[in-house]
């Protein structure tokens, strides 16, 4: 079993959270991860006892397969590079992904090139057939979120006040991808959060907005970095680690059409979201963002207003039924445990194919 990784090391965030869901893959398959660039496999041995290896240049990719004749490849991303992986076809190859959301790139054609897409439940299904042409659905597998099974340790310390986790996006790869408020509205959200009574904020941003290119969002980063550090204590900016380890002790979040609101419509039914809108279109958001419909969205409301509507909804909250129904639509009826036993079984089940399918195929070779 391979898990395959070609990307620089800013991108590595995508398989290290699918490492430990690896890890309890080991127990019933051997698994290694595959890296095509030093630096990223530098980060990922400091993340799991999985052995990695490295595979630089086409040859030594093709080498590093006929050594390792994996059964099934694994892949947490859509990286060019990617192709160079699937032209083994002694293996299945199946898409991971690295969350759920709604964004454009979660359908992409890439799927066509996988033997099998592991998605989250109906609203991928439906993602996929709307917006793929001459698209096999049968492709997909509804696994479920197996990250969400974690239970990573604590982060924030204990607080008397309630807690508000502003945890915006990244810009994306092209403007059509692009939902991130930071560069737009983020500081004025920051202060928003900072008006409400008896309330602490947290600011947890994607992993790549650090590191981000884009002038405008480097700067609103570090005015948000600096209103939080201004603000004091015991309001804190967390640049790094696991967002799901900080989740469960917040009482609302603000943040952009990501993962991250999906993984809080799953771990944090009973609790409030806010979406942000940066393209200031209602009726796109209500129809391809399926979760906004059980939120408030940012963009209905004016910055300047929300402050007084976080308040009333920490007070009141207004769509915690509509919450509980999206949730279904997005993760079938799975509870904590059942995607981690999905994807174990998915695997195993294609392992068993691969098999099946590559003795068929010798055989016929030898009959030949």
């Amino acid at each position: 079993m391979i898990a395959y990784f070609a990307d620089d090391p800013t991108r590595t965030y995508q398989l290290v959270q699918w490492l430990p869901v690896l890890e309890l893959l080991s127990a019933r398959q051997q698994v290694v991860v595959v890296v095509r660039d030093p630096d990223s496999a530098a980060v990922l041995r400091e993340q799991t006892t999985l052995p990695v290896h490295e595979a630089l240049s086409f040859p030594d990719l093709t080498a590093l397969y006929v050594e390792l004749d994996p059964k099934v490849v694994l892949y947490c991303n859509n990286s060019m590079l990617n192709f160079q992986s699937l032209i083994h076809g002694r293996a299945l190859h199946a898409h991971i992904n690295h969350g759920e959301s709604d964004k454009q790139s979660m359908a992409s054609n890439n799927a066509k090139a996988y033997d099998r897409v592991f998605v989250a439940g109906e609203a991928a299904v439906l993602r996929h057939a709307a917006g793929l042409l001459e698209f096999d659905t049968t492709r997909l597998v509804r696994i479920g979120r197996p990250q969400l099974d974690l239970h990573p340790g604590p982060v924030l310390a204990p607080s008397p006040r309630r807690t508000v986790l502003y945890a915006p996006t990244w810009e994306g790869d092209a403007e059509y991808n692009d939902y991130t408020s930071i560069d737009t509205i983020g500081p004025e959200i920051v202060r928003a959060v900072l008006g409400v009574p008896d309330v602490r904020l947290v600011y947890k941003p994607h992993p790549k907005v650090a590191s981000s290119r884009t002038p405008a969002v480097r700067a609103a980063h570090r005015r948000i970095l600096e209103l939080v550090a201004e603000a004091g204590d015991p309001h804190e900016a967390i640049t790094v680690g696991d967002i799901l380890a900080i989740m469960p002790d917040c009482d609302a979040m603000v943040t952009d059409v990501s993962s991250v609101g999906l993984d809080w419509l799953y771990l944090c039914t009973d609790k409030p979201i806010f979406i942000t809108d940066r393209h200031h279109d209602a009726e796109r958001l209500r129809r391809e963002v399926p979760v906004s419909r059980c939120a408030d969205v940012i963009a209905d409301v004016e910055v300047a207003e929300l402050t007084a509507l976080l308040g009333a909804r920490l007070d009141h909250d207004e769509h915690h039924l509509a919450r509980v129904a999206m949730r279904h639509h997005y993760f079938d009826d799975l509870q904590i445990g059942d995607s981690t036993t999905r994807f174990l079984d998915a695997v195993s089940e294609l392992v068993d194919l691969r098999d099946r399918l590559l003795g068929e195929s010798d055989g016929a070779a030898i009959t030949a």
